[in-house]
């Protein structure tokens, strides 16, 4: 478990953690989202002894970091993959790890196997790509099979098989009942792998709650229907009190009802349908909802170029034609 009261970091003038508690509990994949310059990546550090907090406290398995005695033990962490010896091998490199943190030989193989690096395993991790350079970091933070681990940005640089494969490792790992805190900007896959999310923007806590209550908070459902009676259906609805909106389709996008009252409503008034579904925003729409006065770089919005206008054609007429 990862346990932060008033947790706070300062530098200088800037406020990069702003008194902030939350807790990372075992048996659940959680989510930690915010964007660019939020405090994510601080609040890690902290969590982990490499930033020392201006206030506050974080534990784990309530210690800090610092006063565990075989860390690698307690936490598996991966920050920065490629933050490695470039001239060492991946084997001797996850050897050393391990002898610093008392880890047996042979737990080396079983996480080299783990991640699938057998082949390159002797090879010098400086020439690692990045794909390959990240799975051997989450062998490193396998290493000591801990009870906490940190991921940051864990798909970065996998192929597809390679996301597959780590969000079904993230998933088993908080399935045996350990505590699994996972930082990304792919809003796609934390859809996928994280139960809950704390969200935090400007170094504060903006959301501390489930996937779906997260969602359900920060967007607006609706019903969405397509009928060939599509004027009456608007009638109809729109008298019982519902707002209705014309799709950009032909549909039908109903608020403040659900599925079974837009499709009783139709079937009263003998009105054919031919499409009725929930629609609920997704998490990157929820997530830009809630962080939307969080954002502290803003991009310009591309522009398409003007087409090159076509050069003038000049038609030479032939003389005495």
């Amino acid at each position: 478990m990862i346990t932060a009261r008033g947790l706070t970091k300062r530098y200088g003038d800037t406020t990069a953690v702003d008194t902030i508690d939350f807790t990372v509990a075992p048996g659940t994949v959680t989510g930690f989202l915010g964007p660019n310059g939020a405090g994510k990546s601080t609040t890690m550090r902290m969590v982990l002894g490499l930033d020392r907090p201006s206030a506050g406290s974080v534990t784990v398995n309530g210690r800090s970091y610092r006063d565990h005695p075989a860390p690698l033990r307690e936490v598996g962490a991966l920050l920065e993959a490629k933050a490695i010896h470039g001239g060492r091998s991946a084997y001797h490199h996850l050897l050393w790890l391990a002898k610093s943190n008392g880890i047996p030989r042979r737990r080396v193989d079983e996480v080299i196997g783990l991640v699938g690096l057998d082949e390159v395993a002797g090879q010098r991790a400086g020439t690692f790509s990045l794909g390959m350079g990240q799975r051997l970091g989450i062998a490193a933070a396998l290493l000591g099979d801990p009870d906490v681990l940190l991921f940051d940005e864990p798909v970065n640089g996998l192929d597809p098989e390679g996301i597959r494969w780590i969000r079904t490792l993230i998933r088993n790992l908080a399935a045996d009942g350990r505590t699994v805190f996972v930082s990304s900007h792919l809003m796609s896959e934390m859809a996928l792998t994280a139960d809950h999310l704390l969200v935090v923007g400007r170094g504060r806590i903006l959301a501390d709650t489930s996937m779906a209550g997260f969602i359900a908070e920060n967007s607006t459902e609706h019903v969405y229907v397509r009928s060939p009676h599509g004027a009456r259906l608007t009638e109809e609805l729109r008298a019982a009190g519902w707002r209705v909106e014309a799709t950009d389709d032909g549909g039908l996008a109903v608020y403040g009802a659900d599925l079974e009252q837009v499709g009783a409503m139709a079937g009263s008034h003998g009105l054919h349908l031919y499409e009725l579904r929930k629609i609920q925003a997704s998490l990157e729409e929820a997530f830009m909802r809630l962080t939307a006065e969080s954002v502290e770089f803003h991009a310009g919005v591309p522009t398409v170029p003007e087409p090159a206008a076509a050069e003038a054609t000049t038609h030479l007429t032939p003389a005495g034609v």
